[in-house]
């Protein structure tokens, strides 16, 4: 198995993977050489990753309450996240995998459900966690408690991790790398390492505030010659045009993270950067990435480092892609995690370990649910302005697969019923109508989904 995961065609350049048509070992490289165009931060955190900040340079920053409706292709969506976020990136690619149909990334996160049947601590400090329960319970979840985990054949995944990572660690990553080998195409996976980097997001640019590739401190972000997020929408999306390094077209827009967008454990007021081409009204018909932060990373603990540092923002900018960044926030008050430990959430994490919930990993889970109703939003508009359209970005379902067996995305049938919160009309739409769970909602001529009406 490690050997399939070693050698692929690809070519290791900047963080990223980038297929050829011969088989390249993908080596560990220090520092990898990138030109300063490129930008994000590759780096290390102590507990958990710093999230946050709203000042992004050059963009305007509006205030307001309600969350808008874009032109968003629904086909179009990714997500990435460090640490907490990380966890919770991948919580949300395989529970939701309906909702995130272009794949998810994780920087310095880890197994999916791994906290659940062992202590949390065993998922971090470089240790070596049990994946065998998380295994079997994707399998017995799918297309139940969890959307189908054969939807992760045909979607894109990004993992990265640095070495000197002792607050996850490598050997965390390394097993959330071989869970998903299970379900995930070898093909549609990219799996970096970075030498020297420490618990952080990966840049390859120096912004104010931040730290040195090797240093694990707020706001955990780091210049380690690594453009972690122009790595990860590259592999979810393709080819982009060149980021905007200078002063950005759009702005970013204040929501208020209450009602069915917001939960606990939730701040108040979450942010989207909205490129100029996909402001509201507009023809274009967008993309959508979520980019969540980590621990003592949201906006009141660091304010807008995360989301101006980070990179994000620039090659959204020039590729049409709306960045969301939803909130979390320190909670000191005790709750039972799924080991049935009482534990407070000081550091404003997202919940990979069941402080809201036994089903914090599940279709329905608090965070996840808010995160998802935030996401339903923001596509609600598309096909507003014009009946022009852009092809989004598709997974690649290869003949390459982890196992090795050839594999195809499965025809989708009209018999079957799209489980709560996935996808159940529209223009266009040829999978399920009915709904398992909730009541089929539209939201706009070219999408609909499954809402539970209170």
């Amino acid at each position: 198995m490690r050997g399939v995961w070693r050698y692929m065609p690809v070519y290791y350049y900047k963080c990223m993977l980038i297929p050829l048509l011969t088989f390249t070992k993908i080596s560990i490289i220090s520092k990898p050489q990138e030109s300063r165009i490129s930008l994000i931060i590759c780096r290390t955190m102590p507990t958990v990753a710093t999230f946050l900040g709203l000042a992004i340079s050059g963009a305007a920053m509006a205030s307001g309450a309600a969350l808008g409706a874009y032109n968003v292709d629904p086909n179009s969506i990714s997500v990435s996240g460090l640490s907490s976020g990380g966890f919770m990136s991948a919580q949300l690619g395989v529970a939701y995998s309906d909702t995130f149909k272009v794949g998810f990334g994780v920087f310095a996160g880890g197994p999916y459900d791994c906290a659940r049947g062992q202590s949390y601590t065993t998922c971090m400090y470089n240790q070596n966690p049990s994946i065998t329960t998380p295994v079997a319970n994707m399998k017995s979840w799918s297309g139940n408690k969890i959307n189908p985990v054969s939807n992760l054949q045909s979607r894109k995944i990004y993992m990265w991790t640095g070495t000197a990572d002792t607050t996850v660690g490598p050997n965390v990553m390394s097993q959330l790398k071989t869970q998903l080998a299970n379900f995930a195409s070898a093909a549609n996976v990219s799996y970096i390492t970075t030498s020297g980097a420490a618990h952080t997001f990966p840049t390859d640019f120096d912004a104010a505030g931040d730290n040195s590739c090797s240093s694990s401190v707020s706001p955990y972000i780091s210049n380690c010659q690594c453009d972690g997020a122009g790595a990860v929408l590259q592999w979810m999306y393709g080819p982009l045009n060149a980021r905007n390094p200078g002063t950005l077209s759009g702005s970013i827009v204040s929501f208020s993270q209450t009602g069915e967008y917001g939960a606990s454990g939730m701040d108040t007021t979450g942010y989207l950067y909205v490129p100029r081409a996909c402001q509201p009204g507009s023809s274009t018909v967008c993309k959508l990435h979520v980019a969540l932060h980590g621990c003592k990373q949201s906006y009141s603990m660091i304010g807008s480092k995360f989301v101006s540092n980070t990179g994000y923002n620039m090659w959204a900018d020039t590729n049409d892609i709306i960045i969301l960044y939803p909130q979390a926030v320190a909670d000191n008050t005790m709750h039972t995690i799924w080991t049935g430990m009482p534990l407070p959430n000081p550091n404003g994490c997202w919940d990979w370990v069941g402080w809201y919930g036994a089903n914090a990993d599940q279709v329905g889970g608090v965070q996840m649910a808010a995160i998802v109703n935030q996401v339903a939003r923001v596509v609600s508009g598309y096909g507003a302005g014009s009946s022009s359209s852009t092809t989004a970005a598709t997974p690649t379902t290869t003949t390459g697969s982890i196992t090795t067996t050839t594999t195809t995305t499965a025809t989708v049938t009209t018999t079957a019923v799209a489980p709560l919160y996935g996808q159940c009309g529209g223009i266009g739409w040829t999978g399920p109508t009915a709904c398992a769970t909730g009541v089929c909602t539209a939201y706009s001529p070219y999408y609909a989904q499954c809402l539970l009406i209170v």
